[in-house]
């Protein structure tokens, strides 16, 4: 969800504030399919009890992909959704 929110993510709005993706026909969902493969390591660490971690770190992805948009390139992304067209202009502002 992170990757989604980062990438393509964010509702259409009218000027006035208005939503315009009232459903989800049209508004993208992330899909598995968009993924990368990803490697789970899993520790054992019988010292410290389980916590939760559902949702808490979808909030820092967005950071994550700017600041490695901004290692590869030296751009500045500071909108999300960062979408080809927005990381294409700002690599032309350069």
């Amino acid at each position: 969800m992170g990757l989604g929110y980062t990438l393509s993510g964010g509702s259409a709005l009218q000027r006035a504030g208005d939503v315009l993706d009232r459903n989800f026909d049209s508004y993208e969902l992330p899909r598995f399919s968009w993924l990368p493969k990803i490697e789970t390591v899993l520790i054992d660490n019988r010292e410290t009890p389980s916590q939760g971690c559902g949702e808490p770190p979808i909030i820092t992805i967005g950071a994550l992909i700017a600041n490695a948009v901004f290692d590869a390139t030296g751009v500045r992304m500071l909108q999300l959704p960062m979408t080809p067209a927005r990381v294409k202009a700002a690599l032309s502002r350069g």
